[in-house]
């Protein structure tokens, strides 16, 4: 028996026990078969040592079998044990979730059911016996959405529930409610696991929403009591309608304001029937607004709020305000306005009376105006004339003075002569403040704004005034400065001029100081006296016309115009003028003239007055219709050494000039007003004729225009009364001689 016939006498798949005892049979059998053998060749010997080898074979392959049995029976064991603990584990886990409260199932990655407890689906009876580990998660949610327990929402069908239960299924978690029959409500809450698996419980949440609804229901009932006592208490009427159109609510205002039976308000009425009530007590005109409410009412889209008034009975005026609900319902208030619309009326009524009244006062306050306005024109015209007429004598006088001053005259005579000159110069002075005045009233005055150095200006000043502050006694002193500033030069001479001489003209004692500061707020010009001060209840009123501190002064010490005209110019160039003053100590005026401007200027000095060296054969041409003012000047310049050549209109001046044939060197022209044109059209004729000439134009008028026009035609003027000096340094420009 060869080993292959040894191994096909035994299957590998038999148990060991079967495979040893198929050996033990194999090895007696061998054993007899030698025994019974008579023949003791080596034959026999080999068959018995390849038996010994074979049971050595059996022996061994027995106990790898054996080994591999131990190995097997310990494997079962251990399965057994590991069985016992799942089991374990299982009973375990299920006993845990029966513990739960809520429904309980579990559904694997694949959305098949692992496991649940009783109490999920205990709601929903006719699905619970579909509830087996292997359940589908689809198969479960088309049970669901056909149970009979389930309560759609409306307008769903079972088809549309199942896809939108599917389509939240995609979410990692989700929570929501749904309603079940027999009042009952279940929120489920899905979440997903680490593995991919589903988690779903189901918790019962009927008494909580039972007791929402509940306390939601006596907050609303709260809220409606609220709302009663409310309407109750407005004093608007208010009906609120359903979106059928009937009434739902009201308060007892609207059955007052809309005159209908208290009885007839009942929930259900319809609007309709409210409004055919209503309709018979309203006026006529009002139908077209009911008609307006009813087709509002009937609109089927978004309806804007309406408003509109009626009147019943007449007299009562209601204001109806409507307004649309979410719910489609809507609410009508009604408001009595009858007192605000008859206080409008009586308002409108006192309204055109007052117009009226109005009307007639402005009429006559305009006749008024305009009766101002002539007036002051009619004043502006008289001070203007009146002034001329003056200065024509003064002018005449001061001259005619002027040339008495280098004759031999006794100390009697030369005092009467210059009490004369001061007595005229007040004169001067008085006239000169009342054109000024007048011209800043007017409102027609404009200004010429240019860059001004006031160390100029200020040396001018103290050149005039210096000889006042020496016959007083005072000290006058003018600091040098360096300040350039932009303001009109001559209205800012005459602000200076009234300031410094108003303060000489109140010192008794000491001085005036003037001087010139520079700080943040620009440069201002500081004028301080040493006077009695000026006290606090009369600091507004000096700058009122004719307002004199001293009323016991005489007018040769002016008429209070000064301040009136340094404030009134003052606003007119933009300066500021303030005033400090201490009683018994003195005043402090102050003008503050903005930022500095151009270049700084070196101080000026005084010139000193001109010599009278004419040249004796020097020629002037006189033009003056004025007679008197004509003699004066041909009296002061023949005084002066000049031949003069005095004429009295422009015509006569050219006969003149065209008989002899002789060019005079300069030309004096005394223009009437309104004549001032023809002066300046004789110099321009004269200076075709016989070239260059020297022209000064003497006039009382000092009227911009004017003023312009000499400056474009090269005639400077003169103001009257003249100023001899002024008259003198012109004569001395035109040719000093020997």
């Amino acid at each position: 028996m060869t080993p292959e016939t040894v191994q096909a006498l035994l299957n590998p798949a038999d148990p060991p026990e079967r495979q040893h005892r198929k050996l033990l049979t194999i090895v007696e059998a061998l054993m007899r078969r030698v025994e019974q053998g008579t023949d003791q060749s080596g034959a026999a010997y080999a068959q018995f040592e390849r038996a010994a080898i074979l049971e050595d074979q059996v022996r061994a392959r027995t106990r790898e079998l054996e080994r591999a049995l131990a190995l097997l029976n310990d494997s079962n064991a251990r399965l057994a044990a590991a069985n016992r603990e799942t089991e374990s584990a299982r009973r375990d886990l299920t006993e845990a979730i029966e513990t739960i409260q809520e429904g309980f199932a579990l559904f694997d990655a694949n959305d098949v059911l692992v496991l649940c407890n009783s109490r999920f689906g205990m709601l929903m009876r006719d699905i619970r016996q579909i509830l087996r580990p292997g359940l589908r998660f689809e198969e479960y949610v088309n049970a669901i959405s056909t149970a009979p327990d389930l309560v759609l929402p409306e307008g769903s069908t079972p088809a549309d529930w199942a896809v939108q239960r599917l389509h939240r299924h995609r979410d990692r978690s989700v929570i929501f409610t749904v309603a079940l029959r027999g009042d009952r409500w279940l929120q489920v809450s899905e979440r997903r696991t680490a593995e991919g698996g589903t988690v779903i419980l189901q918790t019962d949440v009927t008494d909580i929403i039972r007791d929402e609804r509940a306390a939601r229901g006596r907050l609303l009932d709260d809220q409606a009591r609220v709302i009663r006592a409310t309407l109750d208490h407005i004093s608007q009427g208010v009906c609120i309608f359903d979106a059928e159109a009937r009434l739902i609510g009201w308060n007892e205002r609207a059955a007052e304001l809309l005159a209908i039976s208290r009885a007839r308000f009942r929930p259900g009425l319809a609007f309709d029937d409210l409004v055919d009530r209503l309709g018979a007590r309203l006026m006529p005109g009002d139908g077209m607004r009911v008609a307006a409410l009813r087709d509002w009412v009937a609109e089927t889209g978004p309806r804007q709020p309406l408003r509109f008034e009626m009147t019943r009975d007449g007299d009562i005026v209601l204001d109806a305000f409507v307004q649309e609900m979410p719910d489609r319902g809507f609410v009508i208030s009604f408001t009595d306005v009858t007192a605000e619309r008859r206080a409008i009326a009586e308002l409108s009524r006192a309204n055109e009376t007052l117009e009226a009244r109005v009307a007639a006062r402005t009429l006559e306050l305009g006749e008024a105006l305009a009766k101002a306005e002539r007036a002051n024109a009619t004043r502006s015209r008289f001070v203007a004339a009146a002034s001329h007429d003056l200065l024509q004598p003064l002018s005449a006088a001061k001259l005619f003075l002027a040339s008495m001053e280098d004759e031999r005259l006794s100390p009697r005579a030369r005092d009467a002569l210059h009490k004369t000159c001061s007595a005229l110069t007040s004169v001067e002075t008085l006239l000169e403040a009342l054109l000024d005045i007048s011209r800043l009233e007017s409102g027609r005055l404009t200004v010429h704004r240019q860059p001004v150095a006031l160390s100029e200006l200020l040396a001018r000043l103290g050149s005039e005034f210096a000889p006042v502050a020496a016959e007083r006694g005072l000290a006058l002193r003018l600091r040098p400065t360096t300040a350039v500033v932009e303001s009109d030069p001559v209205w800012l001479r005459r602000i200076l001029q009234n300031l410094i001489g108003n303060a000489l003209r109140y010192t008794e004692s000491g001085g005036v100081l003037v001087g010139v500061r520079q700080g943040e707020g620009g440069v201002r010009v500081e004028i301080a006296d040493t006077g009695p001060g000026i006290p606090e209840e009369e600091r507004e009123a000096i700058f009122r016309e004719f307002h004199r501190l001293n009323a016991r002064a005489s007018a040769s010490e002016g008429m209070g115009l000064g301040l009136a005209i340094v404030e009134r110019a003052s606003a007119l160039l933009g300066h500021g003028i303030t005033l400090n003053s201490q009683l018994g100590r003195g005043s402090r005026f102050v003008l503050h003239l903005g930022a500095p401007v151009g270049l700084p200027q070196p101080p000026s000095t005084p010139s000193p007055a001109p010599r009278r060296a004419f040249r004796r054969d020097l020629i002037g041409l006189l033009v003056a219709a004025d007679p008197e003012m004509r003699r004066a000047l041909a009296h002061l310049l023949e005084g002066w050494g000049v031949n003069v050549l005095d004429v009295p209109d422009p015509e006569e001046a050219l006969a003149l000039i065209g008989e002899i044939g002789i060019a005079p060197d300069f030309l004096l022209a005394d223009a009437l007003p309104g004549e001032e044109d023809r002066a300046i059209a004789l110099t321009r004729t004269l200076r075709a004729r016989v070239g260059a000439l020297p022209a000064r134009l003497l006039s009382s008028s000092r009227a911009d225009p004017l003023r312009l026009s000499a400056a474009r035609a090269d005639v400077p003027l003169l103001y009257k009364p003249v100023d001899t000096r002024l008259l003198e340094r012109f004569i001395a420009s035109v040719g000093a001689g020997p």
